[in-house]
């Protein structure tokens, strides 16, 4: 897939991603059948970003992250409570507390995050139609065109990190400014 550029900028821009309305249905979930993953996990995605972007050596308040992303503030201290156990991130109580990352940028991939929100992928694949028996030997209409997108959308969550990322957000904005 070559269509591999994101921009994640809500106010300070708008998260998406340009792999088209395939990016929402590798990992079809319980709860959200067609998504990739669920909003909870999007969340994630968004304030790891932030922090990487930010990449502060002090903890940044759930309160900043959930503003500059729109999200509910409760929802994603809840997220960020199982970001936390995790080991994905760091949180320190306190006047002076917040969140930061537990490890490098460059060393936190999405996939990572998204199975910390989400749980592992499904053992046996799942019909992006939604039949129950969708396989090589019993395909479904869009069975071997979906198999080829699946992987590569596993490769790009695999191969993403949040060092690499945050850079783009920073570019894209700039851009999005006129420079």
């Amino acid at each position: 897939m070559s269509c591999q550029t994101f921009l994640f900028l809500r106010p300070i821009a708008a998260f998406q991603l340009d792999i088209s309305s395939f990016v929402m249905l590798a990992f079809k979930r319980q709860e959200s059948p067609n998504m990739l993953y669920s909003k909870s996990a999007e969340y994630a995605i968004q304030a790891m970003i932030y922090l990487a972007e930010k990449n502060s050596p002090d903890p940044i308040m759930i309160s900043e992250i959930a503003k500059a992303y729109n999200i509910p503030q409760q929802f994603l201290a809840k997220i960020a409570q199982t970001l936390v156990k995790q080991q994905m991130l760091i949180a320190i109580r306190g006047r002076n507390g917040g969140v930061k990352l537990a490890k490098d940028p460059k060393q936190i991939f999405l996939d990572k995050i998204v199975y910390a929100i989400d749980g592992p992928p499904p053992e046996q694949e799942q019909c992006v139609i939604g039949i129950d028996d969708c396989s090589d030997s019993a395909p479904c209409p869009l069975h071997h065109r979906w198999k080829v997108i699946r992987v590569d959308i596993r490769e790009m969550l695999v191969s993403e990190n949040l060092e690499d990322l945050a850079k783009r957000v920073i570019e894209k904005r700039y851009e999005m400014l006129g420079h």
